[in-house]
C-alpha cells in the first residue's frame, strides 16, 4: 500500500501529494520507469500529450494489476503552434489520449500552457468543463496560469480549476501564485521540484539540513513542499532515485529550516515564462 498522503482537491476528489513524473521518459522506457514506481508506492502518475509517453505509461498502468481506483492519473492538452482550439478538437485531443493510456477516464485533466496571445484558453477550459461533467475527467485543472489568467478564467466560466501546476522549488517560490490558489482553493502542484538538480541540490544550505536530518538534498527539498501543502511530482528513471523520492515522510523539518530554505528565493525559472510562452 502506498504511505503517501493524498489531499482533498476543490471537488472532493482525493489526489495524493506526491507523484511520479514522466517528463522527458521515452515511451519506450515509461513502461520499465512507471512500473518501478507502482511498485515502490507511486499511486499518481503524471504525463502530458506532448510527453510522447501515454501509450508506455498505459500499459505499465494495465500491467501493474494495481485496482484502477487506486490510482491516479494525469494527463495535458498540449497547445500545439499550428492550432487554435476549438470545442471539437478539444473533444477529440481528450479522446486520442484517452485511447494512448487505454483507460476510461484521466483523473485529472490539465491544460499544459495558458498561451494568453491565442486567446483560447477558454475555449479549452468550457470543453473541459464538458470532460468533467461526463465524468471522463474526475476533475480537471491548468498548468503554468498566471494568476490574471486565472482570475479571467474563474471570472468567465462556471468551475474553479482544482490544480495549478506551476514550475515551482526553492529557486522559484511563486509567492504570488500560491496565494490566488489559496484564496480561489486551487491545490498548487510543483513541476521541476527539485529544479531539475543541477545548482539546488549543491546549495549549501540545502546540503546543510540533508546532513542534519540525515537525508539526502533531494529528500530535503521534497519535505519541503510537503509542509508548505504543495503537490509534486519528481521524475527519475533510475530505481535508488524513485525509492528515495518517496521516502519523505518520517521527517519534519522545523521551524527556522523552513525559514532558511524560504531565503532561497531569488525568482529564477528554468522554464519558459507563461506570459509569452506560444508554441
Amino acid at each position: 500500500m502506498s504511505k503517501v498522503p493524498a489531499i482533498t482537491l476543490n471537488n472532493g476528489i482525493a489526489m495524493p501529494q506526491l507523484g511520479f513524473g514522466v517528463w522527458q521518459i521515452p515511451d519506450d522506457e515509461a513502461f520499465t520507469a512507471v512500473g518501478q514506481a507502482l511498485e515502490t508506492g507511486y499511486r499518481s502518475i503524471d504525463t502530458a500529450a506532448i510527453y510522447g509517453n501515454e501509450e508506455g505509461t498505459g500499459k505499465a498502468l494495465a500491467a501493474s494489476g494495481i485496482p484502477r481506483e487506486e490510482l491516479f492519473v494525469t494527463t495535458k492538452l498540449w497547445n500545439s503552434a499550428s492550432e487554435t482550439w476549438t470545442r471539437d478538437s478539444v473533444l477529440r485531443e481528450f479522446d486520442l489520449s484517452l485511447s494512448k493510456l487505454g483507460l476510461d477516464y484521466i483523473d485529472l485533466y490539465l491544460i499544459h500552457w495558458p498561451r494568453a496571445m491565442r486567446d483560447d484558453y477558454l475555449t479549452i477550459w468550457r470543453a473541459f468543463e464538458e470532460i468533467a461533467q461526463s465524468g471522463r475527467a474526475k476533475a480537471i485543472g491548468v498548468s503554468n496560469f498566471l494568476p490574471e489568467h486565472l482570475e479571467r478564467l474563474i471570472g468567465e466560466t462556471s468551475v474553479v480549476p482544482a490544480v495549478n501546476q506551476i514550475e515551482l522549488h526553492p529557486h522559484l517560490q511563486q509567492s504570488e501564485s500560491r496565494a490566488a490558489h489559496a484564496r480561489h482553493g486551487i491545490a498548487t502542484e510543483a513541476w521541476s521540484p527539485l529544479g531539475q538538480g543541477k545548482d539546488l541540490l549543491a546549495d549549501a544550505t540545502i546540503a546543510g539540513l540533508a546532513e542534519k536530518y540525515g537525508k539526502s538534498p533531494a529528500q530535503v527539498v521534497l519535505r519541503w513542499h510537503i509542509q508548505l501543502g504543495n503537490v509534486v511530482i519528481p521524475k527519475s528513471v533510475t530505481p535508488s532515485r524513485i525509492r528515495e523520492n518517496i521516502d519523505v515522510f518520517d521527517f519534519d523539518l522545523a521551524a527556522e529550516d523552513l525559514s532558511s530554505l524560504a531565503s532561497l528565493d531569488v525568482g529564477k525559472r528554468l522554464g519558459p515564462d507563461p506570459a509569452t510562452f506560444d508554441v
